[in-house]
Formats: structure tokens, C-alpha cells, sequence
């Protein structure tokens, strides 16, 4: 299997929505990664597919798969839009996502990010951990007090239960009771 390398700037597909691309996809033998999926923390819908650049050939469980804007309430990203990369990792059901975080004045996005994601048994949703940059700082006060109290120190942290973030997926969603890849008789 080839390396992918990430681009450091977004592409662009021009004619691309959910409609054309419900069409591309069931013409394909989908990977269980690939589809229609929306994500709920910014009220978009994506594309997952298989990454074919030119030129180059991928073989294996684990090709790279771009993910492209299908939908979103901002205006300044056009559907069709590459808004990131996904990677297959060894074990399955993880991946790498590279979302791009930043955008130009020409609207093309840049400066990717790295984070962790997780594809759920069913190939129902994908679950992901945005990278965290954490600072402590830890000012020891007792310090300055007598001798009894230079190995105390009090630190509050308050660790808060959150929401998983990710996608959910909504085509090719199975809704006759088939998995994905599964040949269907007739």
C-alpha cells in the first residue's frame, strides 16, 4: 500500500451535492467508511470516498479517502469543497483524520490537523477527539510558609463527562436490514 501524503491545501469539485454523490456511491463497492455523513456539531454534510489521485494506484483494506463538503450553513464553503483526508490505521475500525483548520481569502483551506478516529462496529458512526493542548501551571504558595507546609499543594481540576463528537452516517444507511458490501439476491 502506498504512503499517503497529505496535501496542504484544500481541493475543490465543481458540480458536487448530496444528490450526485448518493448516485456516484451506489455505483461503487463501498469500503465500510465510505458514504453520506452528517456531522451535528456544525450542522454539515459530508462525503467520505476512496482518494484517487492521478497517477497514483491504492490497494488494500485501507486506502485513503478524502472527505468532501457536501453541505453547510456557512456560506463561504462551497459544496464540493475537500475538507479533509482520512488514513486507515492497523487495527480496523481506526483512523486518522488531517481536518483542515484554517481558510485563505480565496476560500481554499490549509494548515491540516491530525486527530484520532474510531468507526463503530455497524459503520454507523465515526467518534473523534479533536486535538487538546493542555497548559498546567502550579504555583506552589506553601512554599513561602514555614516548613510544615513545603510538600502540600493543592491543585482543583474538574473533569467534565463530554458528548462524543463525529459523524453519523446517512448513506448508504441500510435501511432494509442489509450491511454495507453485502451482495443482495433477488
Amino acid at each position: 500500500m502506498a504512503v499517503m501524503v497529505v496535501p496542504g491545501m484544500s481541493g475543490f469539485y465543481e458540480g458536487v451535492d448530496e444528490d450526485s454523490m448518493r448516485v456516484k456511491l451506489s455505483q461503487m463497492d463501498l469500503q465500510p467508511i465510505e458514504g453520506i455523513w452528517y456531522y451535528p456539531a456544525e450542522d454539515m454534510t459530508v462525503a467520505i470516498e476512496r482518494y484517487e489521485e492521478a497517477g497514483l494506484s491504492f490497494h488494500g483494506q485501507n486506502p485513503p479517502y478524502h472527505i468532501v463538503l457536501l453541505s453547510s450553513p456557512d456560506i463561504d464553503l462551497l459544496p464540493g469543497t475537500e475538507i479533509g483526508y482520512v488514513e486507515g490505521c492497523a487495527k480496523p475500525g481506526e483512523y486518522m483524520l488531517h481536518i483542515f483548520t484554517e481558510r485563505d481569502n480565496n476560500g481554499m483551506l490549509h494548515s491540516p490537523v491530525k486527530c484520532y478516529a474510531l468507526l463503530n462496529p455497524q459503520a454507523s458512526s465515526i467518534t473523534f477527539e479533536r486535538p487538546k493542548w493542555d497548559v498546567k501551571v502550579r504555583v506552589n504558595f506553601a512554599r513561602f510558609l514555614p516548613s510544615l507546609f513545603k510538600g502540600v499543594s493543592i491543585i482543583p481540576h474538574k473533569e467534565e463527562k463530554k458528548v462524543s463528537e463525529g459523524f453519523r452516517k446517512i448513506f448508504p444507511e441500510g435501511g432494509n436490514g442489509n450491511p454495507v458490501n453485502k451482495v443482495i439476491y433477488l
